[in-house]
């Protein structure tokens, strides 16, 4: 009879669907747990690992090289949690586990690397030295007047950090060793946060006044809080509603149950507004989990959460991953974006998931929009979540007014003469303007004049974007881009002519019609590199901007009193998606962007350009008729069978060769269509097809469309074709559980 060692099953962060097993040392035995990392031989390689249990094994097995933490980066619960994502989106659980933790600790250590031994060496942990008086020590006669400052500063406080005190002193090193050396001071040296909020200096504020809808909404929030039982809310609040001041305070009823709170944002460019809003009303510990850190700031963040030293924790769609205890509420903020959904690698929506936590910790999850899914609409009125209504506009503000200016028929300049008649009187009024078009860049496409030839990315199936600052034609997918070409490169002596239109243009446009405004544009140009998001936004929220020109980043929940004119250059082009959600997007885009305008105490105007004024999602957001566009709009799925009266997933396959890509699609085809005959129940299968956009970085794609009235069993069918699938040579198959991007 084989022999039983103890041994561990780990989770490998990569590409794999097995999770593996290991021998433990006897000198680690009594140190193993569930969620430590462990360095494992893999192979030729050595990797990190996380132990997902201890088993008893009869194999051979290879042993742990070394155990890496003190203490489990993931409890058993945050464990369970992870396990169900990956079974629910059929992704590998040591991808998963990855995209749960900071960069880096899960990165192996390169050979011969000496801090291998560390837990974290590959994020470096920071100290600082600190200073403090000796008990009982006094001004010494060799002290000189520099050092003597300096002592004195040190001796007026408990203990002051070398950061703080290079703020007083320039290059106070010499003489703080001086006291040292002398026996006056203490140098102590210990770990110190990354905090990116350290030199933001807020103020405090107090809870606000709720009016009658606001208060229900409380009420009725509190409630389920004080149940500790899961309970999940749509809060569905016209723009400038007050829906924020309902999240604080209900995040504070939580707080007195002893509970902790996680809020969802959509994108990093609300988390600097929304950080300021918190900090002003809370003094517990607040972290910040997004891209836009560095990975020594997000590590500490963190850290941070994973003590217990956090109350609330405010983040874009990782931050559902933040090892947060004791949940008692958790805030999805604009619910209804797209930016939830990773459309990359483990393909969650941290939307879902955040109802999947809140049901899994008993807590209250609130899902806050004035645009929300039309599948939230729906599950309210199916009752699987409770609706609260905030109909009206904090302290009885207006809605503002709008004007439709019809561009049929119309050349020349972006902006129209009634756009820009309706600029210069807010300008002279001494208010700001907000100006969106959801393109960025001067031309949207390069055509000759002569034979006709469209510029193209050799990468990718669209057309190259001219940047005029940069004078060069760049693909918006791959970032591929070239100097402007003088002539056609087809024909080489046509001149090429700028069709289409971006921000870049339009902010140009604005300095030449108004060239003593202070103009600011807010795109992917322009918020690059740390804290790029918070520089725009400042102007406009301190009142040194008159006009900002944007993408749909200044479309989101942004508060600025001050802005009374909204200005829409286009919407038109995303009603001509290739996408069944079209509509809905087109409608909750321009809600939004609308609502931005008369927050404050002077009422907002809107001009809406279009070219499809008649049309059912623009005519219903312009008139704020939310009820009558669900309405509609519920009708169309409804007859067509998409969300929410069906549960869709998508495969998408990949390569480098078009017609590897055609045939792989069409073999996934046939063996969906054998798993299907063999199951009960009705999975439509769409395609294979070739994907909207059929081209992107180098590689061909093309995609198959599943659709089910039952979610169990089109999962059914998913796991059994995940199980029986084994891609061709050179085609990268990906699974899309619950698409949100059609393209």
């Amino acid at each position: 009879m084989d022999t039983l060692v103890t041994a561990i099953d780990v989770a490998i962060p990569l590409h794999l669907d097995s999770t593996y097993h290991y021998l433990v040392p006897p000198e680690l035995l009594s140190e193993i747990a569930v969620g430590k990392r462990v360095l494992v031989p893999f192979g030729r390689r050595r990797l990190i690992g996380i132990i997902l249990g201890q088993i008893e094994s009869a194999e051979e097995l290879k042993p742990v090289l070394q155990l890496l933490d003190p203490e489990p980066l993931l409890s058993p619960d945050e464990l369970e949690f992870l396990r169900w994502a990956s079974s629910y989106y059929l992704h590998p659980l040591g991808e998963v586990i990855r995209a749960a933790l900071p960069a880096g600790l899960l990165t192996p250590p390169r050979s011969g690397d000496d801090n291998s031994s560390t837990p974290d060496h590959r994020l470096a942990i920071q100290r600082e030295p600190f200073f403090r008086v000796n008990s009982a020590s006094e001004a010494h006669p060799r002290m000189g007047a520099r050092a003597l400052a300096i002592f004195s500063a040190i001796a007026a406080t408990v203990e002051l950090s070398r950061t703080e005190l290079r703020r007083q002193f320039d290059e106070p090193g010499p003489q703080l060793k001086r006291l040292v050396e002398l026996g006056l001071i203490t140098r102590e040296e210990r770990e110190v946060y990354r905090d990116p909020f350290r030199e933001e200096a807020v103020g405090r504020d107090e809870e606000l006044l709720l009016n009658e809808h606001q208060a229900a909404a409380y009420c009725a929030l509190t409630e389920a809080v004080h149940a500790n039982s899961f309970a999940p809310f749509l809060l569905h609040g016209v723009t400038g509603s007050g829906k924020t001041e309902v999240y604080l305070q209900s995040i504070t009823a939580a707080m007195e149950q002893g509970k902790n709170a996680l809020v969802l944002v959509p994108e990093i460019a609300l988390t600097p507004q929304l950080v300021k809003r918190f900090r002003r009303r809370f003094s517990c510990g607040i972290a910040v989990l997004h891209s836009g850190l560095s990975d020594g700031e997000r590590y500490d963040e963190w850290r941070r959460i994973r003590r217990g030293e956090v109350s609330i924790v405010i983040g874009a769609r990782s931050a559902i991953f933040a090892p947060l205890s004791h949940l008692g509420i958790i805030v999805v903020d604009e619910e209804h974006e797209p930016t939830y959904k990773q459309s990359e690698g483990f393909r969650y929506n941290a939307r879902d998931l955040a109802l999947v936590r809140g049901k899994r910790a008993g807590a209250v999850v609130i899902l806050g929009s004035a645009t929300p899914l039309l599948t939230t609409v729906h599950g309210a009125q199916e009752g699987k979540l409770l609706r609260l209504e905030l109909p009206e506009r904090v302290r009885g503000l207006p809605l503002p007014t709008i004007t439709v200016s019809d561009l049929r028929g119309r050349r020349g300049k972006v902006i129209a003469p009634t756009l820009l008649a309706a600029l210069r009187r807010n300008l002279d009024a001494g208010g700001q303007s907000l100006l969106f078009l959801n393109r960025r860049g001067f031309a949207t496409y390069l055509i000759c004049g002569d034979c006709g030839h469209v510029i193209r990315c050799p990468n990718c199936s669209v057309t190259l974007t001219y940047h005029r600052r940069a004078d060069r034609i760049v693909c918006h997918y791959c970032d591929y881009s070239l100097a402007t070409p003088k002539f056609c490169p087809a024909c080489k002596v046509g001149s090429i002519t700028l069709l289409g239109q971006g921000t870049e243009r339009v902010e140009e446009e604005l300095r030449e019609q108004f060239p003593e405004a202070r103009i600011a544009r807010m795109d992917r140009d322009t918020t690059t590199g740390k804290g790029g998001h918070a520089k725009v936004l400042k102007g406009v929220e301190d009142g040194t901007t008159d006009i900002l020109v944007g993408t749909q980043m200044i479309a989101k929940g942004h508060h600025f009193p001050g802005v009374t004119l909204v200005g829409v250059i286009a919407i038109d082009s995303i009603l001509n998606f290739p996408d069944f959600r079209s509509s809905e997007r087109a409608f909750q885009l321009l809600t939004q962007v609308v609502g931005r305008a008369g927050r404050g105490d002077n009422p907002g105007r809107v001009v809406v350009q279009s070219l499809m004024p008649e049309h059912y999602a623009i005519a219903r957001a312009l008139a704020h008729d939310s009820a009558g566009f669900y309405r509609e709009e519920l009708l169309f799925r409804q007859e067509a069978g998409y969300p929410p009266f069906a549960h869709l997933a998508a495969l998408h396959f990949s390569g480098n060769v078009e017609e590897s890509v055609k045939q792989g699609a069409m073999g996934a085809a046939l063996l969906l269509n054998v798993l299907r005959s063999s199951r009960p129940g009705r999975v439509e299968i769409l395609g294979p097809v070739a994907a909207p956009l059929s081209k992107v970085r180098g590689r061909y794609r093309w995609q198959i469309l599943l659709k089910c009235r039952r979610r169990d069993m089109l999962h059914a069918t998913l796991k059994a074709f995940h199980d029986g699938w084994r891609s061709p040579s050179g085609i990268r198959t990906a699974m899309d559980v619950d698409p949100v991007e059609m393209m």
